[in-house]
């Protein structure tokens, strides 16, 4: 998350919390001279029901001033929340750890609670499952590039999106819900597929797009990194233990 980004986002936040003040005061004041008028209604009958109706306005105005000032925190949290994980994921080289923190993502950010991580192997133009939640890993299939759903995605690097109403249909391995690449520039190493999702997610909201393109960059780099980092260092590995024998 860039620094003018996050002064935007608290910049809305502090106009929310203004506004929010404003208007609960408006309403207290209004509250106030509805009772006063109540009292007086057989006097004023005309200026009760003027206050009523601008009462009630106002209440409608509060409620929804209150949902949105909902929805942005929720968006900032889980804005700040991805900034933190993606800190993480470029904190460690080590390649399992990548993989942990990625499934902590997807499950406490995300709330897919079926879903698997596939790296194309590019010999033999293939994709495997490196690591799953939900489903058997080793039971996963491997699949040829252009091949389903999940072949397709690696292939193009498009995004696949399933209809909404069948974000918990039952979970078939070759048909995930949604599908992200894993893309570094136009290099595509794997793909996210998710399955399904946690009980309380009934739908996918604005953020949760973001959230997607986000992790998809994020996780492409750090798992390529890590895999680099983890082949240079067997491969220093077997070098040592070739010139041990050698000079022993």
């Amino acid at each position: 998350m860039s620094g003018q980004t996050e002064q935007d986002l608290a910049k809305i936040l502090r106009q929310s919390a203004e506004s929010s003040e404003r208007l609960l005061k408006e309403n207290a004041e209004l509250r106030a001279r509805l009772e006063r008028a109540e009292s007086a209604a057989g006097k004023a009958p005309q200026d009760y029901v003027e206050l009523e109706s601008r009462f009630h306005a106002l209440e409608g105005e509060n409620r929804e001033f209150a949902n949105r000032y909902v929805e942005i925190e929720e968006e900032n949290n889980n804005l700040a929340n991805l900034y933190v994980a993606s800190y993480q994921l470029h904190s460690t080289l080590d390649f399992r750890e990548v993989l942990q923190i990625i499934t902590e993502i997807a499950i406490n950010l995300i709330g897919a609670e079926c879903f698997a991580i596939y790296l194309v192997d590019d010999k033999s133009r293939t994709l495997a499952a490196v690591a799953s939640e939900g489903l058997d890993k080793d039971k996963l299939p491997k699949m040829a590039l252009g091949q389903g759903i999940i072949g397709k995605v690696a292939e193009t690097g498009d995004n696949h999106f399933g209809p909404e109403d069948q974000m918990n249909a039952p979970v078939n391995p070759n048909e995930p819900f949604i599908c992200i690449p894993l893309k570094i520039k136009d290099r595509i190493i794997g793909v996210i597929a998710l399955y399904s999702f946690l009980k309380q997610k009934t739908r996918l909201a604005s953020v949760d797009y973001e959230l997607f393109t986000l992790l998809a960059g994020h996780a492409a780099t750090a798992l390529f990194s890590s895999k680099l980092y983890s082949e240079s260092e067997r491969k220093l590995s077997t070098i040592q233990g070739f010139l041990e024998l050698m000079t022993s």
